[in-house]
């Protein structure tokens, strides 16, 4: 063989054995970055939940709630729904008892909340639910037992919904200083006492959800505020404007645990954003603010959606007109937002074009089975 191709031949080599190199190295990487681990509670094993909410108004689909989402979209895999345990506070001219909204409908500045009439109702069968449960300035009472006769009571809310899935997320929004400023270190002890006490009382339909604010807390402080995996099966984060922010995805890869995009809604930081939540008036009935919301917001969410797969397995879009509500008016977060879907024909064909395929899960008559088929090997 001549000199000139067994140069040739040589580089021939060496370039497959790079390339060799090259590909093993990228399995390799892919397999740290997606560790093979067990499904959590109720975790889809592909695909992610659609839950919508918050309050009546915005999920609708009842006589006297008939203009929110079940109206004008295809019913979508869960709802939710928000209580509390802080008898005695006083939010917006109402007195809290303690498990507000759960029973009977109640309304404390954010218009009316009535979890059993939405379980009781056929428009919400094949449904997850979601609740998202607050204790702020109780949470030492929480932790000591003071208020077990409530986490009692909401024992026996879990176990009348039969095998309708819940996901409880408990302290949501931990580390939101200082609209929530709860104490670190009860409220830990707080969030484990109400899963023992729960679990201790047969409660089996419901995965426990551990959700930041998203954008205050880095790894480390994460880490701080975690009750541990025995008590965690999902992780939970909110997206709001300061969504490029987010640690959660990382910091749940790390724990093994998927993700619940609890809270989003279209919120575009205006220039005090960063340092005081000011955000842009975004009502989506106004055809170039929801273009700028669409591409600004919504596109955004949808990214971080699909490049975070290996984690992202629930998103809860809040359907809600904000700026009619008395506790949010002068949130400098909610205060201009109006975020109600149908109200924007572009918005609208364009979510249902999204949302109507692969990744996202809506509601179908097999929902129970495949979510409990998936866990059948997990804690229950």
């Amino acid at each position: 063989m001549k000199k000139p191709a067994l140069i040739f031949f040589g580089l021939v080599l060496l370039l497959c054995c790079v390339d060799k190199r090259e590909e093993s190295r990228s399995e390799l990487h892919t397999e740290i970055e997606n560790p093979q681990r067990s499904l959590a509670k109720f975790e889809p094993k592909k695909g992610v939940l659609l839950f919508v909410g918050q309050e009546l108004e915005a999920v609708g689909g009842l006589e006297k709630y008939d203009d929110g989402y079940l109206d004008h979209f295809a019913k979508p895999a869960g709802w939710t729904t928000y209580t509390n345990i802080n008898p005695g506070a006083n939010s917006f001219g109402r007195t809290q008892k303690g498990l507000d909204g759960l029973f009977e409908t109640h309304d404390w500045g954010d218009n009316d909340y009535n979890a059993t009439l939405q379980h009781n109702d056929p428009d919400y069968s094949n449904m997850a639910m979601a609740i998202g449960l607050q204790f702020v300035d109780h949470e030492e009472k929480v932790a000591d037992g003071t208020h077990d006769v409530f986490i009692d009571r909401l024992g026996d809310f879990l176990l009348s919904l039969g095998r309708r899935p819940v996901f409880l997320r408990i302290a949501y929004e931990f580390d939101g200083d200082p609209w929530n400023h709860y104490d670190r270190e009860t409220t830990i002890k707080a969030y484990k006492r109400i899963v023992d006490k729960l679990r201790d009382k047969g409660v089996e339909n419901t995965a426990y959800v551990w959700q930041s604010t998203g954008f205050i807390s880095g790894q480390e402080h994460l880490e701080g505020w975690y009750p541990g995996d025995d008590y965690v099966d999902w992780c939970g984060v909110s997206f709001f404007n300061r969504w490029k922010e987010i640690e959660m995805f990382e910091f749940a890869r790390k724990k093994g645990k998927p993700v619940f995009i609890a809270e989003a809604t279209p919120t575009i930081s205006d220039y005090g954003g960063k340092l005081y939540g000011l955000t842009k008036e975004t009502q989506l009935s106004n055809p170039e603010q929801a273009e700028e919301a669409w591409q600004k917001w919504f596109l955004p969410l949808f990214d971080a959606i699909e490049e975070n797969a290996d984690v992202v397995k629930a998103v809860h879009y809040i359907n809600c007109h904000w700026d009619s509500h008395p506790m949010w008016v002068n949130n400098p977060t909610f205060k201009g937002i109006d975020a109600r879907l149908h109200l924007s024909e572009s918005i609208s064909s364009r979510w249902i074009e999204r949302t109507s395929k692969a990744p996202f899960i809506l509601s179908s008559k097999d929902l129970y089975d495949r979510l409990y088929n998936n866990n059948q090997n997990q804690r229950k």
